[in-house]
């Protein structure tokens, strides 16, 4: 709320991309699992938000390899119990 003035969940396209920084290797890793889980951009934003909260809940000030990884781990859990169904 402090950084955007609304939840994570509520950014824009061009907010998500300004708040929701990753680094080099990070956005590596990120490219990567859309490929494998054949992810769209839309996919991409709301893993970069989920990212972004589960930063903010550990109080970091930027999102770490290990927030994005369990943003992605969702998505793919996600998607699995969307096959399921």
């Amino acid at each position: 709320m402090q950084r955007a003035g609304k939840a994570n969940a509520y950014l824009a396209q061009a907010e998500t991309l300004r708040d929701c920084r990753l680094s080099t290797a990070d956005e590596d890793l990120l490219e990567q699992a859309m490929e494998r889980l054949q992810l769209s951009a839309r996919s991409m934003h709301r893993i970069l938000r989920v990212a972004r909260t589960i930063a903010d809940l550990a109080g970091a000030d930027a999102i770490q390899r290990v927030h994005l990884s369990e943003a992605i781990g969702y998505r793919q859990l996600d998607r699995n119990e969307s096959k399921e169904s």
